[in-house]
Formats: C-alpha cells, structure tokens, sequence
C-alpha cells in the first residue's frame, strides 16, 4: 500500500514545508511501526480559522500521508495560542496523549 515509510521526520518536515508551520511535534505512538501519530502544530496559517478549518488545512496538506496510516490526530494552534499555553504549562503543551502509555499506544507490542 505504501510506497514509502511515514516517519515522525518526513511528517514534520512535510507540515514545516506545506503550512508554515513555525514549530511541530509529532509523535509516533504506534511503538515504531509508522501507522499512528500525533501530533502539535503551530502555523500562522491557522490565525483567524476554527478548529475545523485548521484541521482541514493539515489533512489536505497530509492528504497522501494519512491516507497511508492507520490514525492521525493532531492540535493546531497559532503562534500567539502557542505562546500563551506554553506560559500557561511551563512548556508542557505537546501533541495529545490521551490513550497512551509514555506516548505509546496501549496495547501496542514494540
């Protein structure tokens, strides 16, 4: 199905490349087998848009690369949002975890 592998590098050079994005995280929480991702997204393309419209912005810009995978789920702020929870956290604002266990799907054998 894939003709090449998605990695946590290609994904995040992909979405620096296509949205701008001034800083990402991305996070392979499929325990290194490339099929599920997460990941934090931050871009001036997202200034001024809803949640929906940012989202969409990510999957058209990834629409190959998730069309390889099994999940994706990414946070999209703008960099002023960004700022404001990373002062807010200490810096403690990545990519969702939820259903993980140290970023590693549960259940996932490595």
């Amino acid at each position: 199905m894939a003709s090449t592998s998605i990695t946590e590098a290609s994904l995040t050079a992909a979405l620096k490349e296509r949205l701008k994005a001034v800083h990402v995280e991305v996070t392979d929480m499929s325990g290194g087998c490339g099929q599920s991702f997460t990941s934090l997204i931050v871009s001036p393309e997202f200034v001024g848009k809803n949640s929906l419209k940012r989202h969409r912005l990510v999957n058209a810009a990834l629409k190959q690369e998730i069309a390889e995978i099994h999940a994706w789920s990414a946070k999209c702020q703008s960099p002023e949002e960004y700022e404001k929870e990373k002062a807010a956290t200490g810096g403690n604002d990545g990519p969702p975890m939820d259903g993980t266990t140290d970023g590693k799907v549960e259940g996932v054998s490595q």
